[in-house]
């Protein structure tokens, strides 16, 4: 068994790359970390270019009754994997997945739930948003401009396997906030003002976007001047706001038919 040893390795620092957004954007490729992350990318039949597997890794018996690709296995040593790892005790098997580009492209048919990210830029929200997508019954998250980027390894493991159950999309939100208008889809905001609705007092839909803003600046007003209604939740003890993904919950669930 041929094992790739140094972290010095020519491919080893390609694959170091792709912890960059500049790595990623020149090889067209992410990668993920994780037994859990990889088992998800197998499942949802994902475009696996190569699985990276420490050969004493717990989780190689599992790997290979559970593999059904016909990806290549290259082998390497703790040392590599803690080189291309972000995390202090990686699990030793990863997968280098090609990247979807037609993620940029919208969708014909715009029905359902969608949830915009308009410069949401922390990975853990990011995250955390997309799976209560998942659990809510959301069709798809768009990451709009300014958004934390969908393959970073953070983001990427916060999402903990849910964007393998999603359309994730890349796309201006003006966009798609026009084109779900044109569909007679409607898009609700979040903002504290006078003006705002109630987030209880509008009804359930099967069809809507869902804004939710940057942590510190909150919607855009671009974007908010294109809604059916900007919504609110009402704050009854003495906090001064909800974090971004915890009001991202409560309205998904409240909203979504």
């Amino acid at each position: 068994m041929e094992i790739i040893q140094s972290p010095q390795n020519k491919q080893v620092k390609e694959w170091k790359k792709l912890s960059s957004k500049k790595g990623r954007l020149n090889q067209k490729q992410y990668i993920l970390d994780g037994w859990h992350l990889v088992k998800e990318a197998i499942q949802a039949n994902e475009s696996i270019k190569r699985f990276l597997i420490v050969p004493d890794s717990r989780y190689i018996d599992e790997f290979n009754e559970f593999n059904s690709t016909k990806a290549e296995v290259t082998y390497i040593s703790s040392e590599v994997a803690h080189a291309i790892s972000e995390t202090p005790s990686p699990q030793g098997i990863f997968a280098i997945i090609m990247i979807d580009d037609s993620r940029n492209v919208l969708p014909s048919d715009l029905t359902g739930a969608w949830l915009l990210l308009d410069s949401v830029q922390d990975p853990g929200n990011i995250g955390t948003m997309i799976r209560t997508a998942d659990a809510a019954g959301f069709r798809g998250v768009v990451f709009g401009d300014g958004t934390g980027d969908l393959y970073q390894p953070k983001v990427v493991r916060s999402m903990q396997g849910s964007q393998f159950h999603l359309e994730l999309l890349q796309s201006d939100l003006t966009t798609f906030i026009v084109e779900l208008e044109k569909n007679d889809i409607p898009t609700f905001g979040t903002e504290l003002n006078k003006d705002a609705k109630s987030y209880n007092e509008i009804g359930k839909y099967s069809d809507f976007g869902l804004i939710m803003g940057n942590e510190g600046n909150g919607v855009q007003a671009k974007h908010l001047k294109l809604t059916k209604h900007n919504l609110y939740i009402p704050i009854i003890g003495q906090a001064e706001s909800l974090n971004v993904a915890v009001a991202a919950g409560i309205l998904m669930y409240t909203l979504k038919k």
